[in-house]
């Protein structure tokens, strides 16, 4: 039975966070990335709503700036929750959620 895949280490890397699992992958994650991929149900029903060109930033928005990660907490031993400077923080982050983006952000971009 093959060990589960597990980070050995996770760190800020300027604006991205830096993973480095178990099995020798080791890829940064833009922290823009990571925080467009938030799983929780806020965020899933936002993704589902047409794209607004228009959109106005809330005062809080603007004034938090990039996206940058205040905290992540594990959850088990199957999830970290980030919490955002922009005080979202409902968005679980489960090791599989975690190692698809990183699996993304490893790949070599082909040219269109």
């Amino acid at each position: 039975m093959p060990d589960l895949l597990r980070p050995k280490s996770l760190r800020r890397d300027g604006d991205r966070l830096l993973i480095e699992w178990n099995d020798g992958l080791r890829a940064a994650i833009p922290f823009r990335q990571l925080r467009d991929a938030c799983p929780c149900a806020t965020c899933n029903e936002l993704r589902l709503q047409p794209p607004n060109p228009l959109k106005i930033l809330s005062d809080s928005e603007l004034r938090a700036g990039a996206p940058t990660p205040v905290s992540m907490e594990s959850r088990g031993a199957y999830a970290y929750q980030i919490a955002w400077n922009d005080g979202h923080d409902t968005g679980i982050f489960t090791l599989e959620l975690l190692r698809k983006l990183c699996e993304s952000a490893a790949k070599p971009h082909q040219p269109a």
